[in-house]
């Protein structure tokens, strides 16, 4: 009958648990979106900060965002961090790695704008 009452507590601590961490920027994402979100901005902040050039990332950051979901990813981008970076050299970064975000995408308060159409090959 203990034993019950400890696992029924041991449950609720954990389901509290969870939706509490659910609300901590970042955490949500890293549950939700897959991908190590420390190791992401570890390895590919110097790509998208808003100063400087737009520079092709590094194996290291491509790496790290090899299985994350990005579109998932940009749904639970905390204000904070949105204020430091570029999104579109985000955008680029992702690209770049292999994993395009389709136009439309609302990442934190921007929105993925339709890539330029092909031009015909001048003959």
């Amino acid at each position: 009958m203990m034993t019950i009452r400890h696992l029924a507590f041991a449950m609720l601590v954990l389901a509290s648990t969870i939706l509490v961490l659910e609300k901590v920027p970042g955490i949500s994402a890293q549950l939700v979106c897959k991908g190590n979100l420390t190791a992401i901005m570890t390895q590919c902040t110097s790509f998208v900060k808003k100063e400087g050039p737009k520079i092709p990332p590094s194996s290291a950051c491509c790496e790290t965002l090899k299985d994350v979901d990005i579109p998932c990813l940009c749904q639970h981008i905390p204000g904070p961090i949105m204020s430091q970076i570029s999104m579109e050299k985000a955008l680029y970064v992702g690209k770049t790695c292999g994993a395009e975000v389709p136009s439309g995408t609302k990442c934190g308060s921007y929105i993925v704008p339709p890539s330029p159409p092909h031009s015909p090959p001048v003959a």
